[in-house]
């Protein structure tokens, strides 16, 4: 055997060595360097365990949107679907619950920072303007579309529904006053002194937009008017005398419809036995309050007015073009035909024309034994912006007054 086999041998170790280190080297220099991961050394996104796709969830838009809670139910449930789609796997929806007027506020004070303000009815747009106006300059809304719509009822527990038409005739504002004066309560409006006082109520105007409406409806039932209140309607000595005898005596006032409508059915009749609310709520809870403390009963005032539920993109200085893109890019997905059907579960008329509000799945239809309808009433025609104002400043001075 030759003596030069050994150092040969060492020779082609040595390269095989110098080779593996080099191969090591760039691997883990690709493994350092590659688009995915971070250029410091640090981790890169993982992918979605449905997709495959990668999700980062450090490079998110978010987008706050101030919304009314009588949307709660539907909205929470919207933004899961949301979140299932390749959108919303770089966009994070923030869903404030306020009242609409609340929530105006809260938009025009930038505290918190809000890109989508979305009140329950347009009616408080033209002051949110004037608001947005004298604060900031400009018109604060870039793009504004109607989600989902539903009118104004009275929800009234049904056995005390029955009781008080057979002694009024009919449930309207009128007849609410009446019973709101009664001294006796239900020991003379129905021989039940176990009742208690007879009980109204509605959601705070100076918050809610469900408040604001009952005033503006209350307006429109005492004047038998379908177009627009004037200044006269509203400062009329009569009417305002009227108004204190419904307002010096409801009960409630809180901020939220939502809340005051799972109050009524979590309560029962010790809170409320009639209040104002959206239909859809009612829609919502209906189910609810019958194992509860029994049927509640649906009547839709002669006339109405419907809640659109307006996404309002706001124009804010704040607010990235990203930040808006991302708040259209929702909004889109919210007009989908798959979730306006689903708004139309929780009681909403879908925004959305292509999804059919009649058939054996409305709940208008499934529930009409609790005064439930397809058709609404006359439509008043919305308030303007100084109505507005002088109806709530007319009714700070009745709340004050008491």
């Amino acid at each position: 055997m030759s003596t030069d086999d050994g150092p040969s041998l060492t020779f082609l170790g040595k390269l095989f060595l110098l080779f593996f280190v080099a191969v090591c080297a760039a691997g883990a220099w690709w493994l350092f360097t590659r688009e995915d991961g971070a250029v410091s050394g640090g981790p890169g996104p993982d992918p979605d365990p449905g997709t495959g796709e990668q999700v980062d969830p450090g490079n998110q838009t978010v987008v706050r949107i101030a919304y009314g809670t009588e949307k709660k139910r539907w909205l929470i449930w919207a933004v899961e679907e949301f979140e299932k789609t390749r959108d919303g796997k770089n966009i994070e929806i923030e869903l404030l619950g306020m009242g609409s007027i609340e929530g105006a506020r809260a938009t025009v004070a930038g505290d918190p920072q809000i890109h989508v303000w979305s009140p329950a009815s347009a009616a408080y747009v033209d002051v949110f303007r004037n608001q947005w106006e004298l604060e900031h300059g400009g018109d604060p809304i870039l793009h504004m579309e109607d989600l989902a719509l539903t009118p104004m009822v009275y929800v009234m527990w049904k056995d005390r529904y029955d009781a008080f038409v057979a002694h009024y005739g009919e449930l309207n504002f009128d007849t609410v006053a009446e019973a709101l004066a009664e001294p006796g309560g239900w020991g003379t409006i129905a021989n039940k002194p176990e009742w208690g006082f007879f009980k109204f109520g509605h959601t705070d105007p100076n918050k809610s937009n469900s408040g604001l409406l009952s005033l503006v409806l209350m307006a429109h039932h005492f004047h038998d008017k379908t177009t627009s209140l004037e200044m006269a309607d509203i400062v009329n000595p009569d009417f305002q005398t009227w108004l204190r005898s419904i307002e010096g005596n409801v009960s409630g006032l809180i901020h939220s419809t939502g809340t005051m409508m799972r109050d009524m059915v979590l309560k029962g009749p010790s809170t409320y036995d009639v209040i104002f609310v959206y239909e859809n709520l009612a829609i919502d809870y209906l189910k609810n309050a019958e194992g509860r403390w029994g049927q509640l009963h649906v009547v839709y005032p002669k006339l109405n007015a419907w809640n659109a539920n307006p996404y309002c993109i706001i124009d804010a200085p704040w607010s990235t073009d990203r930040e808006r893109k991302a708040a259209r890019t929702f909004l889109d997905f919210l007009m989908t035909e798959p979730i306006q059907a689903q708004s139309l579960t929780h009681g909403f008329r879908p925004g959305n024309a292509a999804v059919p509000v009649i058939g054996p799945e409305s709940p208008l239809e499934l529930y009409a034994k609790y005064g439930l309808r397809v058709d609404v009433p006359a439509v008043t025609e919305p308030p303007r912006g100084d109505a507005i104002n002088n109806l709530l400043t007319g009714w700070q001075r009745i709340r004050s007054a008491n």
